[in-house]
């Protein structure tokens, strides 16, 4: 039975997340075992999903995982919701607020040494190099530089993987600044069905930090670890007959069980999201998705509507399901540089902006082992470097990225599909070139 599980689980490989790792590698080297590079695995040049139909070998589907092995993964990054159940974030009815352009050539010929190289590379080698899809920088609110790449467009959408986790960690932070969730109180307070499992003793600020104590491996290599039966619970296609397992996000997390004791240090894990999540629809009646368009979306001027993925009965995943347009993720990352304030409005409280920003603890953060991310921190499921120009992060893997440097007054807005799920791929070539663009942004600038 468990064989016919794990088999049933790596063939239907559930929503944008579960696949981060679990590609088909051999797809993705060549006769000479090296991978095959962004312009030789461009999904336009492959013509993935083109023609009516599309010729067999390039076919993609969502029930056979054959959606997200490397290189087809470059395609259905930016085409989720044509494979599978989704739920809109809508933007409203209001005008778009356009973004004021000042294009700025200079970036692209930009050097900079990756870490751990001696060799230096330009600004537009990197974007190879991380096989990026789409970037946006906002220097001063001010679109400076843009370019997508492969099938992703300006009016597309693309998945956002985990930063959907700032995304609905800042929901978790305003509702605090707001008095509707007090962080001190224990999840049960608020999702009772929760007091037997791992979060039966830990408070809301645990999970918002991710300072939990869960037995929850996220190795996907590994076919016993916890993150496949949270996979199979999230999954909305039929189950296989003999399967007896939780069904829905909401079920498996009433069976995450504990190991050690919460607080003690950073664990990055999925269901914490999962958690905060459950939290914030039962404190608002709202789900993550209805609260983001309520909150946030309707009043950025966005561009598009977003949407998340979602489970068999429609619940939003809230640990990476969110799908957004570049230039509106971009108007996210620039809300967050001003202190939760946007397009004329104060959209989120400035609190709830200063809290992430000044909260953190680098020595529970130091604990995880994160070595390319040496004095950072983590509060209200944002990344904080804690560095000169105190920039902060929302990161997902296989490249997502907002970067909001304050000081430099620069928004990076980036999606990429590279073959490697994990940040520690491209961190060397793409942190130092965030902040060799902001000391160039300040340099020109003054």
């Amino acid at each position: 039975m468990k064989t016919m599980h794990i088999r049933h689980m790596t063939c239907l490989c559930i929503f944008v997340y579960i696949a981060f790792v679990m590609v088909d590698t051999s797809l993705a080297i060549n006769s000479s075992s090296e991978v095959i590079d962004a312009i030789r695995s461009d999904p336009a040049i492959l013509g993935w999903m083109v023609g009516s139909p599309p010729p067999e070998n390039r076919i993609l589907r969502f029930e056979d995982g054959s959606y997200f092995r490397f290189p087809a993964m470059r395609w259905s990054i930016s085409n989720f919701r044509q494979l599978m159940p989704t739920v809109n974030v809508s933007r409203g009815l209001e005008a778009p607020a356009p973004l004021p352009r000042a294009i700025r050539p200079d970036i692209e010929s930009l050097r900079f040494t990756p870490i751990g190289s001696t060799d230096s590379m330009t600004w537009a080698e990197s974007l190879t190099a991380n096989y990026t899809d789409g970037i946006v920088v906002l220097h001063k609110g001010r679109i400076v530089y843009e370019r997508y790449f492969g099938v992703f467009k300006e009016d597309g959408q693309h998945g956002a993987m985990s930063v959907t986790k700032s995304v609905v960690g800042i929901l978790g932070a305003m509702l605090v600044a707001e008095g509707t969730i007090d962080p001190g109180k224990r999840v049960p307070a608020y999702v009772p069905e929760l007091a037997d499992s791992a979060f039966g003793d830990a408070t809301v600020r645990q999970v918002m930090d991710m300072t939990t104590a869960l037995q929850f491996s996220e190795d996907y290599t590994d076919p016993s670890a916890e993150i496949w039966a949270h996979a199979m619970a999230g999954n909305p296609l039929p189950k296989p007959e003999d399967y007896s397992g939780p069904r829905t996000y909401y079920e498996f997390l009433k069976t995450v069980k504990k190991q050690g004791e919460h607080g003690e240090a950073f664990g990055y894990k999925t269901v914490n999201t999962d958690v905060l999540g459950w939290i914030i629809a039962r404190v608002t009646g709202r789900s993550v998705a209805q609260l983001l368009s309520a909150r946030i979306w309707r009043h950025l001027g966005t561009e598009q509507d977003a949407y998340f993925t979602v489970d068999s009965i429609g619940t939003p995943f809230a640990g990476g399901g969110l799908n957004t347009g570049l230039r509106d993720l971009a108007r996210f990352g620039e809300m967050m540089r001003n202190g939760g304030r946007f397009n004329g409005r104060q959209i989120l409280p400035k609190a709830a902006i200063d809290d992430t920003l000044s909260k953190g603890n680098p020595l529970v953060f130091a604990k995880a082992g994160y070595k390319l991310l040496p004095g950072w921190s983590y509060r209200n499921m944002w990344w904080i470097t804690n560095n000169a120009h105190g920039a902060f992060a929302a990161r997902g893997v296989h490249g997502q990225t907002v970067y909001i440097d304050p000081k430099a007054e620069m928004v990076i807005a980036r999606y990429a599909s590279h073959p490697v799920a994990a940040n520690s791929a491209n961190d060397p070539t793409s942190l130092p070139a965030y902040h060799a663009l902001a000391k160039h942004l300040m340099d020109v600038s003054k």
